[in-house]
Formats: C-alpha cells, structure tokens, sequence
C-alpha cells in the first residue's frame, strides 16, 4: 500500500491511496471460506460447495467491501498519526480520480480532496481586557417578578364590567341589512371575545364598558381585518363559509371573566419557595437571590460571546480552502441545493473559525467533560424551565430524576457537551482574561443583546 499526501498551500489537501492486492486478498480468502462453510447451494452438501463457484458469486462484492473498509481505515489512520486538522469529509478529486475495475487484482488507486484547516495560535491572557457585564437586581426587576410569580397563581373570576384584558362570552347572530336576526344566518352560542386583541380599533371602542345582558352589534370582518381564521374561529365554522361575508353581528354577553392575579400574602410566597418566608421584605430578598443566579448565566453568555469577536480579531483573516468546503456543504445538503451553499457559505465560515478557536482556547485550558458536567447542566436547564413557571424550590431528587431521563436520549447529549464545555470554558477565561467589569440594568442588557 501507498499513501501519498500533498498541501503545497498548507489548505488544500490532496491524498493518494494505491491499495494492492497483498493488502486485502488473505482477508478476502477468509471471508470466502467463511462463505463456503454456510452456503446452501443445490446439490453439494453444506461446506462442499466448489470454491470456484463461490468466487464467482460472491468475490467481487467481497473484495469491493474489504478495499472500501482498507480504503476508510488507512486513510483516517493517517489523518490521525500524522495530526492533519481535517475539515469535514474527505471527497474524492474530480479530476485525478479514474473509473477503477473492481473486478480485477489492482492495484486500486483512490485521490481525495482534503480540507485542512488553516495553521495559527491563539491565546488570552491577563493582557486581554474583556467586558463583563452584571445585571442590577433592582426594584423594578424585583417587582416585575413578583408581578409574574402573582399572575402564575392568579384565577378568572366573573366582572359586571368588561375592562383591560377580560375575556367576553356571549351569543353571535348574523344580522340582515336591516339589523334583525338573519333566518338561516350563522348563529353561535358561547362565543369568546377578548377586545384587547380587536384589531379594528372603530369596533373595539364598541366593546367599552359592556356589562352581562349587553347586546353590541359588530362586524366580525372588520373587527379582525385580512384573518378569516380568526373570524372563522369566533364564529365556530370554517373559512370557506364566512370568505365573502360583510354583515353586523349581534354578540350578547353572558358572562365577564377577569382575572385576578394572587394576592401578594403568605400563601403565593410558600407557594414559590416553600415553608420559611417571614414576610413581603423576605419574599424579595430571596427573589433577588434567586434572580442573581439566574442573570450570571445571562452575564455568561454575553462575555463569551464577547470573548469570540475579542478573539477573531486577535486572530486576524483566516485562508480556508472555500472550494472543497462549498463541496463537502453541497454534499450534506443535497437537498438544499448549490443556492443554498453559496447563500450561508460565509455564516458556516465565520462559525467554522470559531470553532477552531474555541477549541485551542478549550485546549489551554485543560477542559475535559465528565459524567457530572453533562448532568449539572441538564439539571440547570431544567431548573430554568420550572423557574419559567414560577416553581424555584423543586427538590434536588426531582431534579436529579428529570436530568437522569434527559441523558437517556442521545439526541440530547451533544447539546448537553457543548453547554459543559462553554461553562468550564467561561469559567476558566473568567479567571485568566482582565475583566472590565459593567453594572447595567436587565433593559440594557437586552438592548445590548438585541443590538449584538
């Protein structure tokens, strides 16, 4: 066997795998006597079929199978020994690849393409100044969590007096041009409107302190322009039956629901933190506690991606060999299209040198993930969902059970890998980088995220 591999660029990577018969025929002999011993042909007992005729039926697809598993197995091992930084897939060269008979001895030449990473070195220090930015738990955050934690625990409640964001139940009934009920017109019972989301504003002022027994006369049409689905909805039919329509509707309440977030007493604070809270100060000493958690990963996700514009600009330019690249894109996805390659080509670029820097950056910082990374963030990810729902005293057991069944599922745990590898490897900079260290607000925060 011969491997020849060439990158007179350092980029764009040409390898060469002559593969002779010495190198697969005693595997290929093997396998056949494997064959033979099973093979039921008609008329020759089990093991004493004629090798000659095994050959002829089984030893090219055998022989094709052993070069390709040669072929695959020698050329990742020399990627490997010889530590060449391979972008993607190698992809077979178009112009120096020959049609090869598989059908004779060899030898068997194959011309990949590699994509190789282009060579550099990165490394932050103490000398690189970083902004780290902590979000103020203010009042106003403190209170607008409340507020959440309060509607979480709310319930409806009926109203003699629509106002806000009630909700209205009541009867439609198509009406004529004169104004009367329409016989055979569309008539629904137990209709629900909420007028806060009218969108026809002449129609909604029509809905302004309506009690129960009121009967307002409305055009569903103009009340939610360009939505017949909307329309169609309200009117429990489909939309094929109100596509041309244009007439009033009588709607007449029979109920008001409003709803009455929860009190801010003792039972909405053990409901969010169990037994223990004192009083209204305690209650949002521990929110503030609680949210100072939550906001560090936040303030974490900012600073690394902080880190990554810090780095690419230290970095500089990167050549990539863009053809092979474009290639291997196409080639993964076939059913997007060249269109699609040339249209997110310069986003996969961009990510693709992240990725090499990160990997350098994870390098130098010794970073390994183990068993109880993957399920520190699983448990994080999922006290972040029940924290959505106002629950920020789930027992560690429940946590414990519900990561353990996230870590079942394979298609969780690249996921899981990444978010552990970004926590350490925040961690680490956080301690070896210069923080230049900001106080702002949640707004500002998230206008900053918007603005990045």
């Amino acid at each position: 066997m011969n491997i020849k591999f060439e990158s007179a660029d350092k980029i764009n990577g040409l390898m060469t795998i002559a593969i002779e018969k010495a190198d697969y025929q005693e595997a290929v002999d093997k396998k056949l006597k494997d064959y033979r011993k099973k093979a039921q042909v008609p008329g020759f007992r089990p093991g004493m079929v004629p090798m000659g005729l095994i050959k002829k039926q089984y030893g090219t697809a055998v022989k094709v199978d052993e070069v390709n598993r040669i072929l695959g197995e020698k050329l990742y091992e020399y990627i490997r020994e010889n530590k060449i930084q391979m972008l993607g897939e190698p992809l077979p060269n178009e112009e120096k690849q020959q049609p090869q008979n598989l059908e004779g001895d060899g030898p068997f030449e194959f011309v990949f393409d590699i994509a190789v990473a282009p060579e550099f070195k990165v490394a932050l220090n103490g000398k690189d100044k970083i902004d780290f930015y902590t979000i103020k738990v203010d009042d106003k955050l403190i209170d607008d969590q409340i507020q959440m934690y309060a509607s979480q625990a709310g319930e409806f409640v009926e109203a003699q007096e629509w106002s806000g964001n009630d909700t209205l139940k009541g009867d439609l009934r198509q009406l004529d041009a004169e104004g009367n009920t329409l016989e055979g017109g569309i008539t629904t019972e137990g209709g629900m409107i909420m007028p806060s989301y009218i969108k026809g504003e002449d129609e909604k002022k029509k809905f302004e302190g309506c009690k129960p027994g009121d009967i307002i006369v409305f055009n569903p049409k103009k009340a939610y322009p360009d939505n017949d689905a909307e329309v169609a909805a309200l009117l429990k039919t489909d939309k094929e039956a109100i596509k041309d329509m244009d007439a009033d509707f009588s709607f007449q309440v029979t109920e008001i629901r409003h709803f009455q977030p929860a009190a801010v007493d003792a039972k909405l604070f053990e409901r969010v933190f169990g037994e223990g809270v004192k009083d209204e100060a305690d209650f949002r000493q521990r929110i503030a506690d609680s949210l100072k958690g939550q906001l560090v990963a936040n303030s974490d996700y900012k600073f690394l991606l902080d880190v990554r514009k810090h780095a690419e600009k230290k970095v500089g330019d990167l050549q990539f060999p863009e053809e092979i690249l474009k290639r291997v894109m196409l080639n993964n996805n076939k059913d997007k299209g060249a269109e699609f390659v040339e249209k997110n080509f310069k986003a996969s670029i961009d990510e693709l040198k992240w990725h090499l820097i990160k990997e350098q950056l994870v390098s130098a910082a010794g970073i390994k993930v183990e068993d109880d990374d993957l399920k520190n963030v699983a448990k994080d990810a999922i006290r972040a969902q029940f924290a959505q729902y106002g629950m920020t005293n789930v027992p560690e057991d429940v946590l414990e059970n519900y990561a353990a069944e996230q870590l079942k599922k394979r298609e969780n745990i690249e996921n899981f890998v990444d978010r552990a590898v970004d926590v350490k490897l925040t961690a680490a900079l956080k301690g070896s980088v210069k923080l230049n260290e900001k106080e702002v607000t949640l707004d500002e925060f998230n206008k900053m995220m918007q603005e990045a």
